[in-house]
């Protein structure tokens, strides 16, 4: 019998190891915290499942007639596809049957969905499938989610002042890409870490350890179409990032654009225009969770005047503009937007 211990080096490489999967990472991980049980480790397993079944749906739409649009508008006024449906009642249904959550907001619905599930301690707000536009064309889309601890009693009836709390409010944030491959990517508000998509194990595994995002990028991204309508202090950047020979990146599915800027070093800018002169991203469920996952990793969210996460919100489904990146490109471009210096502030917020 042999009884040496295994040696990875020297291993085959069938033999060698696949990784930390998603959920043993969970696992060890809710020990460090001294309020953690269970209940947010198997929110974010919900999660997870839920982000499989939408892979799967994604792989395969043009083979099941899943591409397309539904031939009406979602409560944003935007053009629903048949994925977006899709996802939305995929998520819905993982977080209700999963029994954490006692309430969602959903881009894809004007009002809150209630669960049921009114001895749940969570809540959560999800865009279940961002950058819809780009289904058809086989390009980048993902799914972005917020959760929260409820503030009303645990048993009652779950209220809107739940969604309401303000970002740093946020007990954990993350996406899932699907592109390439797919890849989940969250906090809860320490590290954060990404875990790609294996469809042969049917499991995530950790393959981007406590992400770290470069001080600096040479890459921006914005939709070039609509710069004729932005402020001269936007203008005034991008005319200087013309001048350095910046690449312009821009995907058009939020999720993307964000993702490849926070690996890599770049800065993404959705300023307001006289369409959207608030802004056109949603606070709640894209702004708020990609910016506690870009201050956790270095970044800044910004808004015109403030950190994303300070804003103070009055409506599930309130806008604002969006400059999210790498902290010497947003510096850069708010001394042009705002000369006076945009607050900061840490988050309190703890499992």
């Amino acid at each position: 019998m042999n009884t040496a211990p295994f040696d990875p080096t020297h291993a085959h490489p069938l033999a060698l190891p696949v990784g930390t999967t998603l959920d043993r990472y969970i696992m060890h991980r809710q020990h460090a915290f001294a309020f953690a049980t269970g209940e947010l480790s198997q929110l974010l397993r919900d999660i997870a499942l839920a982000g499989k079944i939408v892979h799967r749906e994604v792989n395969r739409a043009g083979l099941i007639d899943l591409t397309g649009g539904m031939g009406q508008q979602n409560v944003q006024g935007e053009n629903q596809q048949k994925l977006d449906v899709i996802a939305d009642i995929r998520f819905r249904r993982a977080l209700t049957n999963g029994g954490e959550v006692c309430a969602l907001i959903s881009e894809e619905e004007e009002e809150m969905i209630l669960t049921g599930n009114n001895k749940g301690k969570y809540v959560v707000a999800i865009d279940p499938l961002d950058g819809s536009s780009n289904i058809d064309v086989n390009v980048s889309i993902g799914t972005i989610f917020s959760i929260y601890r409820r503030v009303s009693p645990i048993g009652s009836e779950p209220t809107i002042a739940d969604f309401l709390q303000g970002g740093h409010e946020q007990v954990a944030a993350g996406y899932i890409l699907y592109g390439s491959s797919t890849m989940l990517v969250y906090t809860t508000g320490h590290s954060v870490n990404g875990f790609t998509y294996d469809a042969s194990l049917g499991e995530f595994i950790l393959s981007h350890p406590d992400i770290k995002t470069p001080q600096d990028g040479a890459t921006y991204s914005c939709n070039d179409g609509n710069v004729d309508s932005y402020g001269i202090a936007v203008k005034t950047y991008l005319t200087l990032c013309r001048k350095r020979q910046f690449s312009a990146r821009y995907i058009g599915s939020l999720v993307a654009d964000f993702h490849r800027n926070l690996l890599k070093g770049g800065i993404y800018l959705y300023p307001p225009t006289p369409a959207n002169p608030n802004g056109k991203l949603r606070l709640l469920y894209e702004c708020y969770p990609l910016a506690f996952i870009a201050e956790r990793a270095g970044c800044r969210a910004v808004n015109d005047t403030e950190s994303i996460l300070n804003i103070q919100p009055t409506d599930v489904h309130q806008r604002t503009t969006l400059y999210i990146g790498a902290p010497v490109m947003v510096d850069e471009l708010m001394s042009l937007v705002n000369p006076k210096p945009v607050s900061k502030q840490a988050s309190t917020a703890a499992i």
